[in-house]
């Protein structure tokens, strides 16, 4: 290994450093490891971990064609050494600032979204709604409009007729057939009578039973 690679792979592996010390204060800032539960917490400790050897070593691969020497990781505690001592502090203070941005512009979103988008088209949905049932009572009020005329055609064009044609046989009728129909009339009403009489003591008994 060339004087001038061992000089780049230094200098990667304290860049590598520096950005370790990052990318583990992101991962504890969105992380919230007191509100998530313990295996879930120990599953994504294991995924980070895995994720910055890949890439610390792509990075090697990189530089050196992934020879790794001792003074490598020496390079790497001292770019996360320098890390925690100077960039840090400040590091965190930009982070929160970013995601608070993010946070305004997201909710800056939501709302116009909400206002240009959601609220017009739920406003078009209930007008659309309302005179789809407007119209319906509509339809249904005419409907029965039309049907009370209907009934009322029909019964003067057919039953009144038929009416007055039952009165008129009925005068001509003999008075001994007409005797008879009285008779029959009266003991179907008779019958009908008593039958509804026994359901309603049936009725009663059961309740009293019960």
């Amino acid at each position: 290994m060339t004087l001038n690679v061992q000089f780049m792979t230094m200098a990667a592996m304290i860049i590598s450093g520096i950005g370790f010390g990052m990318t583990l204060d992101t991962y504890q800032r969105f992380l919230n490891r007191p509100k998530r539960k313990s295996w879930i917490s120990f599953i994504n400790d294991i995924l980070f971990w895995a994720v910055q050897a890949l890439v610390i070593f792509y990075v090697l691969f990189i530089v050196n064609r992934g020879e790794i020497r001792f003074y490598i990781f020496l390079a790497l505690l001292c770019g996360f050494a320098a890390y925690q001592a100077l960039i840090k502090s400040f590091y965190l203070w930009l982070l929160e600032k970013l995601i608070h941005f993010v946070k305004t512009i997201w909710r800056f979103l939501v709302k116009t979204c909400s206002l240009l988008i959601f609220n017009p088209v739920v406003g078009l949905i209930q007008i659309v709604v309302g005179l789809v049932l407007l119209l319906g009572k509509a339809l249904l009020s005419s409907g029965n409009f039309i049907l009370k005329i209907l009934l009322k055609a029909i019964k003067v064009i057919f039953f009144l007729p038929l009416k007055k044609f039952f009165q008129i046989c009925w005068k001509l009728m003999p008075k001994g057939i007409k005797k008879n129909v009285e008779k029959l009339y009266n003991k179907m009403a008779g019958l009908f009578i008593k039958t509804k009489n026994v359901y309603k003591r049936a009725i009663k008994w059961n309740k009293n039973k019960k």
